[in-house]
């Protein structure tokens, strides 16, 4: 019971960041399974499975705060599906380890784009034009892929790039993410249960995931909605940048005090530009109710 309630309570966690920000998730999920010994195959198949059941809490609680764009969805979804069942049974005679820090400094580049973007020059509704199929699709095919393979990042590889886009809102490219990741568990979990045949799968730990998950979708969809755009893509970033500085780190095995310094740092930019950009968005909204309290009162017929 108390490894149900951990599990639980991570998946809970995990879905409240993945659903705010579009990522972390898979990432967060498989870290904790893994911790608990689960071989990295099982671990990855076990969060696939909790996640065709939390994306479509999330996807539901997204799509009804209007957070989806179907066209996004279906356009990086399917091509997304096929990576992602390529990876899964792939998993057990392709490593990505040595791809990974590639990877992470691909991501970590972006995430700093996006921090630097949403918190200096944030986006104008005039710019969001829609983002290209011959963007989507490849995306999708690459994060499908890397997502069943690496038990995560379907988010970290397509949120991140949506984003320094600056096409589409980030409430949307979160929602749209969030959604199509349905189209990702399910052909990764039937990917892995083909693979996996001979290997048995704890419903227990799919269960405490999915249960976690679903009850955190709907505070999660609607957090995106309330909170600014640019404390959103400010908040991402951040996430990413951490994230991936962290696999970095483990990867080139530097030495103390190197990691904690290095982490440090990120922390304390992090916390700057959050704290600059709600003084923004407070400032933003005051000028804003000063104008609507000038403005003439409209005329009574």
């Amino acid at each position: 019971m108390q490894a149900f309630l951990i599990f639980a309570i991570g998946g809970f966690i995990a879905q409240l960041v993945d659903g705010s920000l579009g990522m972390a998730y898979g990432v967060t999920s498989t870290t904790i399974l893994l911790t608990a010994g689960l071989t990295p195959a099982l671990a990855s198949a076990s969060v696939h499975l909790a996640e065709i059941g939390t994306s479509v809490a999330s996807g539901v609680s997204h799509w009804k705060f209007g957070n989806v764009d179907w066209k996004i969805v279906l356009t990086l979804g399917v091509p997304g599906a096929i990576g992602a069942f390529l990876g899964a049974t792939a998993l057990s005679n392709v490593s990505t380890e040595a791809a990974e820090p590639w990877m992470s400094t691909i991501l970590l580049a972006l995430g700093l784009y996006v921090l630097l973007r949403f918190a200096i020059r944030p986006l104008r509704r005039r710019q969001l034009t829609g983002v290209s199929p011959k963007l989507l699709a490849p995306l999708g095919l690459v994060a499908g892929f890397v997502d069943a393979t690496g038990g995560g990042g379907w988010g970290p590889v397509a949120t991140p790039t949506l984003l320094s886009t600056g096409k589409v809102e980030p409430r949307k490219v979160i929602g749209s993410v969030d959604t199509s990741e349905f189209l990702i568990a399910v052909a990764a979990s039937l990917g892995f249960l083909f693979s996996l045949a001979n290997q048995q799968l704890s419903w227990v730990v799919v269960g405490a995931l999915l249960l976690g998950g679903v009850a955190a979708a709907p505070l999660a969809a609607y957090l995106v909605r309330i909170v600014p755009m640019r404390l959103i893509g400010v908040g991402a970033g951040g996430l990413i940048v951490l994230t991936n500085a962290r696999t970095l780190i483990k990867a080139f095995d530097l030495p103390a005090p190197t990691p904690t310094a290095i982490y440090g740092a990120i922390v304390v930019a992090w916390v700057a530009a959050l704290a600059y950009t709600i003084r923004v968005v407070i400032g933003e909204r005051r000028e804003i109710e000063e104008l609507e309290e000038d403005a003439p009162a409209p005329a009574q017929s």
